[in-house]
């Protein structure tokens, strides 16, 4: 049996606000240590539910935050950027048996710690099929056109809720409750850890491939907090104008629809100004 966590930050224990993510503060610096905790209690509670591998897909920012000398000697761990699937890199090769959402969060324009939808600021929405779509549900139907089921889920206890909505077989964790974007009611490391451990060993039951199942034609909007945003979006081919600020795309699988997602959200990072956005 095989799992793959896709490791997010701001989902994180104790992970507020922006410097705690962002690499090179000393907040990031502090706040690895309980990234890395977290991830180590999901993989500590696969092996504990009878797991063989876990491979740990580092999926924030630089994508290299994990502190692999803190990780069980049985992990392995996938780091660094320019990964195909990105967030999920690895999902295709037909051996993953599930994947878990660790350090996950609420997506752009909710409500939600450090909310966002893959760019910290700039997009204020992102539909999937007319449905308002997180990081969590665009990479869960990912997983399913490989047959992978998503069983475990921890961020604050919004992003518990989104779950429900993409993965509602799914075992999920809050490790801390929402107050505002930048402010939480947080759990210490040791508590997150053992109930991310005790979760995780309950959920493995629950890796089990599935047919892999297509949302067949996937539409994706997405809406800008400036114009030229969405002019600079519509570079991409396929990318067109769908309103104020914002651009649609139409895709055939959702392997193309998240690779289409990936170069917009790099064109439009590109094209933010320091000071204007």
């Amino acid at each position: 049996m095989k799992i793959l966590v896709s490791a997010d930050m701001e989902g994180a224990t104790g992970v507020t606000w922006p410097a705690d993510v962002l690499p090179g503060t000393p907040q990031w610096e502090r706040c690895r240590a309980f990234f890395t905790s977290d991830v180590n209690a999901a993989a500590l509670g696969f092996y504990d539910g009878g797991a063989d591998e876990v491979l740990v897909n580092e999926a924030h920012w630089t994508m290299r935050n994990l502190l692999l000398e803190r990780l069980d000697e049985r992990v392995q761990m996938l780091t660094g950027k320019h990964k195909s699937l990105s967030m999920v890199e690895g999902i295709q090769h037909g051996d993953v048996d599930a994947v878990a959402f660790i350090g996950y969060h609420t997506g752009a324009g909710t409500e939600g710690v450090l909310a966002h939808t893959y760019l910290a600021n700039s997009i204020t929405g992102v539909w999937l099929n007319g449905v308002r779509a997180s990081e969590g549900l665009l990479n869960a139907h990912v997983a399913a056109e490989y047959g992978v089921p998503v069983i475990l889920v921890t961020g604050d206890d919004l992003t518990c809720e989104d779950a429900k909505g993409y993965a509602p077989g799914a075992r999920t964790v809050a490790v801390k409750d929402h107050v505002s974007r930048y402010a939480a009611v947080c759990r210490t490391p040791a508590r997150t850890a053992a109930d991310i451990r005790a979760a995780a060993a309950g959920a493995t039951a629950l890796a089990v491939r599935h047919t892999p199942v297509t949302i067949g034609s996937c539409t994706v909007e997405l809406e800008f907090d400036a114009d030229h945003l969405a002019a600079a979006a519509t570079v991409v081919p396929g990318v067109a104008p769908s309103g104020e600020r914002r651009v649609v795309y139409t895709s055939g699988t959702m392997y193309e629809g998240i690779r289409t997602f990936k170069a917009v959200t790099t064109i439009v990072s590109a094209a933010v100004e320091e000071q204007y956005g």
